[in-house]
């Protein structure tokens, strides 16, 4: 989770906040965190991982042994800087860490684990460092004498840390958050998870270079890695680092991406399977895999109306997730019996209305972007046509009214009300102070009491302090300059590199998590987006789709997180999940979209993006 802003400067469209990370400009002094790993250092001597043969681990007994041993904890001197032009000196690289031990008694069975947290270097492939990143790692002991799967768990942005998966996902320890009201904001307090997946996986929480305290080495600096194709690279080394330092080449290696995460994931996916480290499975949560399918992202990127070619699309795509939150707010009549089924009414109905929505789609965006008036007087639907559409729909006149509104959705479902973009469940009054400094009250929800949680909660639980640091849950310089290019494109379609993937791996697990109530990544856009592998001939990949309720970060909801949960162990055994869709059982692609077998290099850029 978590969002920037995407662009500076003074133009309507330089306003809109962006879906992947959040608008945190604090960072605060690290003085612990919350992780874990398989790894020990001796009080600030040089990491030195549990040297087992390949792939193993300890046995339970070894493991319970090592427990009871004293825990070593780490003051790391380095003084870490985020600066885009800033990278260590060599002479200031470690792989130091600390070691904690810690029991799970939250499942059916307790579970010994440790945590691990410090800094790897990825390196290049003739060996020299490019960048020293800091990680939080849980491990347990096998239990039946196979390797534990491991999976490297990462947020989005671009330009956020790992803390929100982190702290608020399926490590041993979350911030329980009341989710999707405000309860005793800002104070949240941490809590032993009964829905974590340290059972199941170990689990590789990686800060990118300028998050949290993951720095370039010099002669690089942090800003050469703030581009689409340099963060896959130095992700893929650091995980590969990783894998060599801890022997776990046969373990199952899976990963774990949300939001900006996702489109990582993809491209990720196909440089590990490249560069020959095979993986078993994927999770995408709250997806945006293609951004020139999403215009309201496409237009705040490149800040021009070229990108509005797929904009019918765009609002195709919002609008089931959109019917979702009115339901929450009691705008759908009759009430919907089922979430699910619900969502597929109004996926229908857009469908089924997508020739009438076409004319009123860049007046939708550009409304949503706050520049309604940017391609002239706005085209809307009139009383008449919302009339006719709301027993199709479910809708109400007036949550079909917010909907095809020029101030947008976000303060026209709910008069005298703002709702969050990252979870429309959550809303504040327009009144609100809170507001000011951050338009989405889906974001004022965590922010704070998630860095307060690792300021505060944290500290021994690590064993890790930097006192002449400052750890960055979020970099907002980072979204100002990122370069979005991809494939020879100005923005990532990923789907080609999935299908990559795929084509190297075809045994490659494919797990799709999405929120009924997630404004920022919808999950229509989703399925229409895995829809385009529909077009390949032969291809019958293990895709899984599965929904619940909940917005962006799905697992702050106390309903969802333990579905999430069920599904995921399902998922790591190789269990079909009984509610999830299939590729041939997601509604076909768009028909304006490109094949999933094209390249995209040149065919994306000229027949995406026409002028409008």
């Amino acid at each position: 989770m978590k969002r920037h802003e995407r662009l500076g400067g003074n133009s309507p469209l330089r306003q809109r906040k962006l879906p992947a990370i959040g608008t945190l400009a604090v960072a605060i002094t690290l003085l612990g965190g919350c992780g874990g790993g398989d790894g020990s250092s001796s009080n600030g001597a040089a990491v030195s991982m549990q040297q087992t043969p390949a792939g193993q681990q300890l046995d339970a007994k070894a493991a319970a042994q090592q427990a009871s041993s004293a825990n070593q904890t780490y003051i790391d001197p380095v003084a870490y800087s985020l600066n885009a032009t800033d990278g260590l000196t060599p002479s200031q690289v470690s792989e130091k860490a600390a070691v904690m031990h810690y029991q799970w008694t939250q499942g059916k069975a307790p579970v010994n684990y440790t945590t691990t947290t410090g800094h790897l270097t990825a390196a290049d492939t003739n060996g020299n460092p490019e960048a020293s990143m800091s990680y939080v790692a849980y491990t347990a002991p096998s239990t039946n004498g196979a390797p534990r799967p491991v999976t490297f768990v990462y947020n989005g942005g671009p330009g956020s840390s790992s803390i929100w998966l982190r702290l608020g996902s399926f490590a041993p320890t979350r911030v329980s958050t009341p989710d999707p009201v405000f309860g005793n904001w800002p104070n949240y307090p941490l809590v032993d998870n009964k829905d974590s997946l340290i059972d199941t996986t170990d689990m590789v929480f990686i800060d990118p270079p300028g998050t949290g305290l993951s720095e370039a080495v010099l002669p690089n600096t942090n800003q050469k890695y703030w581009t689409t194709d340099a963060d896959v690279d130095i992700m893929r080394d650091f995980i590969q680092r990783y894998l060599t330092v801890n022997n776990r080449s046969s373990s199952p290696i899976y990963l774990y991406g949300e939001s900006y995460g996702t489109p990582r994931t993809d491209m990720l996916a196909l440089a590990l399977e490249s560069s020959g480290v095979h993986l078993t499975g994927i999770v995408l949560q709250s997806a945006i895999l293609n951004y020139f399918a999403d215009a309201i992202e496409a237009v705040a990127i490149t800040n021009s109306t070229s990108a509005l070619a797929l904009d019918t699309d765009t609002l195709a795509g919002y609008f089931p997730g959109y019917a979702a939150v009115a339901s929450y707010y009691n705008q759908v009549s009759p009430a919907p019996v089922n979430q699910g089924l619900y969502a597929l009414q109004t996926s229908l109905f857009v469908t089924a209305e997508y020739s009438k929505l076409r004319r009123y789609s860049q007046s939708w965006v550009l409304s949503q972007l706050g520049a309604p008036n940017a391609l002239g007087k706005p085209v809307l639907p009139n009383d008449k046509t919302l009339q006719a559409w709301t027993i199709p729909s479910g809708l109400t006149m007036q949550a079909l009214q917010g909907y095809f509104n020029v101030n947008g959705f976000s303060t026209s479902l709910l008069p005298g009300t703002t709702i969050g973009r990252y979870d429309g469940r959550v809303s504040l009054p327009n009144s609100d102070p809170r507001l000011a400094s951050d338009g989405d009250p889906s974001d004022i929800l965590i922010s704070q009491p998630f860095t307060n949680a690792l300021a505060t909660q944290m500290p021994d639980y690590l064993g890790y302090t930097a006192p002449n640091a400052t750890y960055m849950p979020l970099n907002d310089a980072i979204i100002q300059v990122w370069n979005f290019s991809h494939d020879g494109q100005a923005m990532p379609d990923t789907i080609p590199d999935l299908l990559g993937a795929l084509t190297l791996n075809p045994k490659l697990k494919v797990l799709s998590e999405n929120g009924f109530h997630d404004l920022a990544t919808p999950f229509f856009n989703t399925e229409k987006q895995l829809a385009r592998l529909q077009t390949v001939p032969g291809i019958n990949p293990d895709l899984q789709v599965n929904f619940f309720p909940g917005g962006h970060m799905i697992y702050l909801d106390d309903t969802a997180r333990p579905a999430m949960k069920r599904d995921l162990v399902r998922f790591y055994r190789g269990t079909p999940l009984p509610d999830a869709l299939a590729l041939w059982t997601l509604p076909a692609p768009w028909r304006d979209e490109s094949p999933a077998s094209e390249p995209t290099a040149t065919a994306a850029a000229s027949t995406q993006l026409p002028s409008p």
